[in-house]
Order: C-alpha cells, then structure tokens, then sequence
C-alpha cells in the first residue's frame, strides 16, 4: 500500500515529515501504515534531519487557584500540572493529567525528554508527601500518557539529562535524605535502566546540562555538607563510561536548580544574575538559539516570562517579556525543552 495514493514513496515520505507534531494524531487515524510510521524512530529523526521538527518548552507550573464563594483561598501547597509553551506559533497548553496523579504532579518532579517524548520523574507524592519511583511518558504523536519502569531507587533533587535518546541521572538524596553519588540511565524506548560508574562523591540538589556528548552533574552538597553548595562539577564522558572532575565550574554556595545556563564556548552560566528581573526563582529553558526565562525580581513578585537570545560571551541579550494568558502565569518549577 503506498503511503499516498498516485505518489511515489520517497514523495509521500515527504510529505508526511513535513506534517507539524500537532497534526500527528489525527494522521494516525488514517490508516494503520501512518500509524506504525509516525511512532518509529526513524520517521522521528527523518523529520529532524529535514529541519521538520521544533523545540517547545515544558513546565512544571502551578495551576490556577480556585478562588471559594467566601472570596479565600484554599491554604496548603499548590497543584502542579505541565504546561507546553510554543515558541513558533506563540501558543500555551496545559497537558492532561498523568492518569495515577490526577489532581497534581508529584511534588519535585523532574523533567526531561527522549526523541520528541517528554519524562517525567520522581517527585514526592502530593497528597502523602512521600518520595516516588514513578516514570511517566507523554507521547506527542498519540497524545497520551503510560507509565515507564520505575526508577530503581526512590531519589529527591537529582540532576538529569538526555544524551543519544537515553535520559541520565545522578545524585540528590534518598528517602532518609542522604545525598547519594549513584548514576543510571534510562533508555525510554526498551524502558530499561542501566547502572552507570558512581560519581566521586555525593551531590544533592544538583543540576543536569548535557555539553556536546558529556552529561554533566552541576554543584550540589554532600550529607554532612548540608546546604554549602559545591563549586566543582562532574562530567560522564558517554565514550569511555567515566566520571570527570571540573573544578571551580560553578560559584560555590550558589543553588544551580533550574538556573544554569551554557554560553556558546560551553562555559556554565547562571541565569538568575542574567537580570534583576529574575533574580528570585529563576528558570531557563534553552529553546535553540532563544531561552526561555521565567523568575520574580524579587519574594512575592508576580512571576514574569521572557525571551532572550543565544548566550554571548558570557552576557546575555536584554530579555524580551512576552504575553502570557492569566491561566499560565503561575509559579515555574523546573522546566525542559521537547524537540518534537
């Protein structure tokens, strides 16, 4: 059966790439081949290497309040969801729930994304509070959510990242709160876990960059070092399947959560000394040669959403504020980029 009636296969395979991701499920409906086609891997990256896919940021963000008839507002920690902003069309959405975790993300979770699929996981559970081994998949071409292989441990504050489809993690602390050195890796389409060499020391509340083919473990503390954040960092080469220590990378005693930032010669940078204008819970998400920057300019300050092109040398360029609908101006936990 051909993929398009009268065309040949090369041109209807054409064609197919050049369908946005928002097009996908209904293409899928169409018949069982486009179906098969659009969810293989190399269909994916047939439209990546014809400059056919795009990349859209992912949030962890705090949903909207509802306000009780008596005019207050419900006291305890706010619901999270994940909400998808597109930088090409300018558009907002909010995903649907995952379905275990109806009325809220687990608190703290983390994010990454695999060949146009975005993951998410761990967190603590928002009703108990309690640490979580749950992964969840977010499909963009079905539209839909399953539940991944647990992670093997129950970890908080760790750092991740993808590199050649598999998202790794490392560090941040186990559910009696001890900062932990251990690394694994997830490979999203076998959902598998493979364990990786462990760092050389423990590193909670650490952050994930990926650096060319290098997943690196910003800063972090170790258990007796509570809170007194490392200014070295350290590096899995993906060739050789080591750990590589960089010392002074970072600024010692700087949380580097949802804030690093990487200028063009690869050096770490802080988002949150970018401008005073998210100086107080910052977070970026690199969207090619844009970031996208959310941040308060100071405690209790209405959360503002920016644009900012490619880091330069070190500086960036003036951050560009951008319109944001009521229902997606809350809080931004973290955030990751989907290339779909």
């Amino acid at each position: 059966m051909e993929l398009i009636p009268d065309l040949p296969e090369e041109i209807g395979l054409e064609c197919l790439t050049r369908l946005p991701y928002t097009a996908h499920r209904v293409g899928a409906r169409v018949c069982r081949r486009w179906r098969e086609l659009l969810k293989t891997r190399e269909f994916y990256y047939q439209r990546k290497q014809t400059g056919n896919t795009h990349k859209v940021a992912c949030l962890v963000q705090s949903l909207p309040v509802e306000t009780a008839l008596d005019g207050r507002k419900p006291v305890g920690s706010p619901a999270y969801g994940i909400t998808v902003f597109d930088p090409v069309s300018g558009t907002w959405e909010r995903l649907d729930p995952v379905p275990k975790y109806p009325v809220g993300l687990p608190l703290f979770c983390q994010l990454s994304s695999s060949e146009g699929k975005l993951v998410v996981m761990g967190g603590w559970d928002p009703v108990s509070w309690d640490p979580v081994k749950d992964i969840f998949v977010y499909d963009f071409t079905s539209r839909g959510w399953k539940q991944g292989k647990d992670m093997p441990s129950k970890r908080s504050f760790f750092a991740a990242g993808e590199l050649e489809g598999r998202i790794f993690i490392a560090g941040g602390h186990d559910e009696s709160k001890n900062a932990m050195k251990s690394a694994w890796a997830y490979d999203v389409r076998r959902d598998e876990w493979d364990e990786l060499t462990q760092m050389s020391e423990e590193r909670d509340e650490c952050e994930g960059v990926v650096i060319g083919s290098e997943f690196c473990v910003v800063s972090g503390y170790g258990t007796e070092s509570q809170g007194r954040f490392e200014g070295s960092v350290e590096s899995y080469e993906l060739g050789t399947g080591q750990w590589r220590r960089v010392e002074g990378a970072w600024e010692a005693g700087r949380c580097p959560r949802s804030c690093v930032g990487v200028d063009k010669d690869g050096k770490l940078v802080c988002w949150a000394e970018s401008d005073t204008a998210v100086r107080v819970g910052a977070c970026a998400v690199g969207l090619g040669e844009r970031t996208l920057m959310t941040g308060s300019a100071y405690q209790g300050a209405p959360q503002g959403f920016f644009l900012v092109e490619e880091v330069k040398d070190g500086q960036n360029d003036k951050l560009e504020r951008i319109d944001v609908p009521n229902s997606f101006s809350g809080f931004v936990q973290s955030g990751c980029s989907v290339e779909i």
